[in-house]
């Protein structure tokens, strides 16, 4: 039996994905093969030596220790384009209540005598043009980032009749000009914020995109820009974020991350990291990172990860030897060495390599003694030696 712990409410759906007779699912066992979570953050966690995978039900992995995972050979998951359409509406709607002042619309309202609520009123008609916006339709929207959330972002404001540009270093050729019926791309990141009347971005936090929006950035875009951030926090400075709204450089901002400072600004929509969550958007999650879970526990399978290379092939009649290893010159002649000292065959070999670190799947037609996977961890530079019967 396989243990699974779960660090947060996992949709029943994905959980329903391990068969009961090969899994126990639970929220404290100490020693589990896979961990299933949403949010909880995990740094300070300790892992089990029996730990095999994290899966992250969701897109983002800032919880996760992904550098520690790697060195102690635990392969990372999460789901990608699983609460994308989630994202994606709550950000149109974002944008849209953002430039109509829906918000602050709504709070007048709100706050309004009863006798003055009345369709017609004098009151209503005349409050009402101090919170008159511009429509979207014929407006430049930038969206940094054209991935999962991203390209349903663009497809989305080209129907609804805006000009959409796009920025996207890492997107295969290929992928780009599938996503050019409804988007214009542009090769650096000054040209896709020049004239920009709207800048959404859909990145992920890491070093390269820190800061992204920034005081330089930010000079490019068209004076009284809209700025939407409903992917991380961090990809936005704060600082020069508040003096922009201070001058009015940026109109409005909607944001699912906000800070205290932002939070008191009367220009920010705001929202507590709301946009993925869906009912729709956790069953998506939890099923794919139960599935992927299942695949790599018990075929050695990687879909979708994070730290390590994916790789997926249907396995031979026998013994399967996982192998997570430094990606150094000579590592594959040195396990297959150790196969042909112990007169063994091996049926098919996958090697594939991701920053530094590489994931070598042996397959054989039958078992294979102890000795061989003591013999492979001993080499130096191998992470994590596992056999799959």
């Amino acid at each position: 039996m396989y243990n699974i712990q779960t660090l947060n409410n996992i949709a029943p759906e994905g959980l329903k994905v391990f068969k009961p007779e090969k899994y126990n699912i639970s929220t404290d066992c100490k020693d589990p093969d896979g961990i299933m979570v949403r949010s909880k953050p995990i740094h300070d966690m300790e892992f089990g030596k029996n730990l095999k995978i994290i899966a992250r039900t969701g897109a983002g992995v800032n919880n996760i220790p992904i550098e520690r995972c790697t060195k102690e050979g635990i392969c990372v998951v999460n789901a990608p384009g699983g609460n994308a359409n989630a994202v994606k509406e709550f950000t149109i709607a974002a944008m849209i209540m953002l430039m109509r002042n829906g918000y602050e619309a709504m709070t007048w309202v709100k706050n309004l005598p009863d006798e003055d609520t009345k369709y017609g009123s004098k009151t209503v008609e005349n409050g009402k043009e101090a919170f008159r916006g511009p429509e979207i339709m014929g407006r430049q929207i930038t969206i940094l980032g054209v991935g999962n959330v991203g390209s349903r972002m663009a497809k989305a404001c080209h129907d609804l009749g805006m000009k959409v540009i796009g920025y996207d270093p890492y997107l295969s050729h290929a992928r780009v000009e599938e996503l050019r019926s409804y988007l214009s791309f542009v090769p650096t990141l000054e040209e896709a914020l020049t004239g920009a009347d709207i800048v959404t971005v859909h990145v992920p936090l890491n070093e390269e995109t820190k800061d992204m929006i920034n005081k330089d950035t930010i000079e490019i875009m068209n004076d009284g820009v809209y700025l939407i951030n409903y992917a991380r926090g961090g990809i936005v400075n704060n600082a020069d974020l508040c003096a922009a709204l201070e001058s009015g450089k940026i109109k409005g901002y909607a944001t699912d991350f906000p800070t205290p400072e932002q939070m008191k600004h009367e220009h920010v929509f705001c929202t507590p990291h709301l946009a993925s969550g869906t009912p729709e958007a956790e069953i998506n999650c939890a099923v794919m990172g139960a599935r992927q879970t299942v695949e790599y526990i018990e075929n050695g399978n990687i879909i979708n990860s994070v730290n390590l290379p994916d790789v997926s092939f249907a396995r031979a009649d026998g013994d399967r030897i996982t192998v997570i290893h430094e990606n150094k010159i000579g590592m594959l002649g040195l396990m297959t060495e150790k196969v042909v000292s112990l007169g063994l065959n091996i049926e098919n070999l996958v090697n594939k390599s991701k920053a530094g670190i590489a994931y070598t799947i042996l397959d054989f037609n039958g078992e294979t003694p102890k000795e061989l996977a003591d013999a492979i961890s001993a080499i130096d530079g191998v992470i994590r030696v596992r056999v799959i019967k």
